[in-house]
């Protein structure tokens, strides 16, 4: 259960028979090895730059990447720990399929972001930053803009809509975080969190746990997704913040899986004389130092989300996760639900392609943007 409340956050899940429902691992023929490697940011996006706005004395600046130059601006906000980089399979998808433009931004104290105060998390504070994120790319004339937020950020997407802070509004979507079920996971999150290793002897190491933990399902995203979620720390090798747990389990695993020849991992490590003395790697936030701000993310979303008044897409891992005001609300034609099953809580990364699908038939219904020539 613990394992499910996907660190970037708080949906209680039961666990996947199997623990990998739809990653490569069933596609891929006995004995061949999968590739763990990171993937460029620019195989995914046309544009990463840094956009600076004020803040008080000082000015933050905050990561985005973009594709596309016609159409509906897409504003996409990450789950907490992830990063921009959780939305790269995704943005190529939805761009193959509709007439828009695509901006996924690091949120505050994640990514490559930096602000003056990395220890606000609050939705208020978060929600103003996209705000002015949207004032400094497009001026007092922005483009119609539809805002798609996962977990904690779906969380800052009702946040920025219902304080009115992008004023050109076409739509919002919200991937996988409901009030209810949020609220009751709290509890679980610092179980969670404790359980993550706290190192990783590489990028690679991390895109391997994250997919054979289950926390990816999608191997091709974990690969350009994790970048953004570690960072290279002084933290010599032989520390004892290492965590052994996880390196010995995916030493067990490889073994299993490799009928012939040793895994590359032991390779290096018997061959390598310099592998001790490379940098390790840890997560880029602490999410647990964040636990003040979880319940002001979570408590009277329902409502926040009921009341905004433009067209409303709620995307769902488990038709399970719809608490009283919700079901009452889809009842209602408040909003369109739609449940895409056999997926984990990131489920963006694990069915990119469902979800830009839905999200494309859903703008094009509304008449938000047309597909483009092939599609549907």
């Amino acid at each position: 259960m613990e394992k499910q409340l996907h660190l970037n956050m708080l949906a209680s899940r039961p666990p996947v028979p199997g623990g990998l429902q739809s990653g490569s691992k069933m596609r891929m023929g006995p004995g061949r090895k999968r590739d763990f490697s990171p993937l460029p940011w620019s195989q995914y996006f046309e544009v990463m730059e840094d956009v600076e706005v004020d803040n008080e004395n000082s000015k933050d600046t905050f990561r985005i990447y973009s594709s596309g130059s016609e159409g509906p601006v897409l504003l996409l906000l990450h789950g907490g720990g992830h990063s921009a980089l959780s939305w790269a399979v995704f943005t190529a998808v939805i761009c193959s399929r509709i007439h828009c433009r695509v901006v996924a931004m690091d949120l505050r104290a994640h990514g490559d972001t930096t602000v003056k105060n990395n220890e606000d998390l609050s939705a208020e504070t978060m929600a103003k930053d996209v705000g002015k994120v949207v004032e400094a790319l497009y001026g007092e004339a922005p483009p119609p803009i539809m805002i798609i937020g996962h977990s904690m950020g779906g969380a800052i997407a009702v946040h920025t809509a219902a304080a009115n802070h992008v004023p050109s509004l076409l739509g919002l979507c919200v991937i996988d975080v409901v009030e209810g079920t949020a609220m009751d996971a709290l509890n679980s999150m610092q179980n969670f969190l404790r359980s993550r290793p706290k190192t990783f002897k590489s990028v690679e190491n991390a895109i391997e746990w994250s997919v054979k933990s289950g926390q990816i399902r999608n191997i091709e995203s974990a690969r350009v997704s994790m970048v953004g979620q570690v960072k290279k720390c002084e933290e010599p090798l032989s520390s004892p913040g290492m965590s052994k747990s996880i390196t010995e389990g995916i030493i067990e695993e490889e073994e299993e899986e490799e009928e012939e020849g040793q895994s590359n991992h032991k390779r290096k490590k018997e061959d390598d004389p310099e592998v001790k003395k490379e940098s390790v790697y840890t997560w880029r936030i602490e999410l647990s130092k964040t636990e003040k701000y979880w319940e002001g993310w979570f408590k009277g979303l329902s409502s926040l989300f009921l009341s905004c008044s433009v067209p409303k897409l709620l995307l769902l891992a488990g038709v399970d996760r719809l608490d009283k005001d919700l079901t009452i609300g889809q009842m209602q034609g408040k909003f369109q639900m739609q449940v895409l099953p056999q997926c984990g809580h990131a489920v963006h990364e694990d069915a990119p392609d469902k979800v830009a699908d839905a999200l494309a038939t859903f703008m094009v219904r509304h008449k938000f943007t047309v597909f483009k020539e092939g599609f549907p």
